[in-house]
């Protein structure tokens, strides 16, 4: 999982900053989105190598695992390659700048440096810092849900309509409160898979917990959601989506 939490903060910065690029139509050539995806990918690989420079235990809801050792001359390519292409990226980034006359997509430049480098490659500096880092991952993406939300309610035909109920009217058009009603189911959602049914699971279910511990089914739930999650945005949030152009895009 620690290995595709890597490759989704970068597709995701990455995305982050074609979007805002789109929407403010400050468009990237396509040897500027090779830098930046080649960056991207070299910043995640060195820092994940970083984590298995010695073999150490560690643990995850309970459930030991260990690091490798990652020979130093692989590393040493890495660190090469993510200081090489960190630094083509800013000269690229400034000769945009300049040329563009003193502008940038400035709101995706910042998630996707915030993406590679708070996010992956300084994510040890703290331990309160690992922890809060998947809390900002999760606010950036929301935005686009948000965003691609909205646009697909407004879409609807009594999108502008009041609601029957008089009491519900304070909330504005019927689009808003189908909004929040998305909101609050996938609240419910989160709640059930990340730690109701595994927590239930986890006492009705007889295992060996001297083996696997007192947090197997959270474990499963949580590796499961997060790699099922990383390759389904993957495939969703593309521009050659027609329904992702139509409700992102506008």
């Amino acid at each position: 999982m620690a290995f595709f939490v890597g490759w989704h903060y970068v597709k995701q910065g990455y995305g982050m900053l074609m979007v805002d690029a789109v929407l403010k139509r400050k468009f990237f050539n396509e040897q500027d989105k090779k830098v930046l995806l080649f960056n991207g990918y070299a910043v995640w690989l060195f820092a994940w190598l970083q984590t298995n420079a010695v073999i150490t235990e560690r643990q995850y809801w309970g459930l030991d695992y260990y690091t490798f050792a990652a020979p130093s001359w692989v590393t040493n390519i890495a660190v090469f390659a993510a200081a090489a292409s960190t630094a083509a990226t800013a000269v690229m980034l400034i000769n945009r700048w300049r040329k563009h006359g003193g502008t940038l997509p400035y709101n995706g430049v910042v998630a996707y440096v915030v993406s590679l480098y708070a996010w992956i490659l300084f994510v040890r500096i703290n331990p309160l810092w690992l922890l809060v880092v998947p809390a900002l991952h999760s606010l950036q993406y929301l935005a686009v849900v948000w965003r691609y939300q909205t646009n697909v309610e407004r879409d609807r035909s009594d999108a502008a309509t009041e609601p029957e109920f008089k009491v519900l009217s304070i909330l504005g058009p019927m689009y808003r409160l189908r909004v929040l009603g998305f909101i609050i189911v996938g609240g419910i959602l989160g709640i059930l898979g990340f730690w109701l049914v595994p927590i239930a699971l986890s006492v009705l279910v007889p295992y060996n917990k001297e083996v696997f511990g007192s947090s197997l089914f959270l474990f499963i739930a949580w590796i499961f959601i997060n790699v099922h999650h990383y390759f389904l945005d993957n495939v969703m949030w593309r521009r050659g989506n027609p329904e992702v152009s139509k409700y992102l895009f506008r």
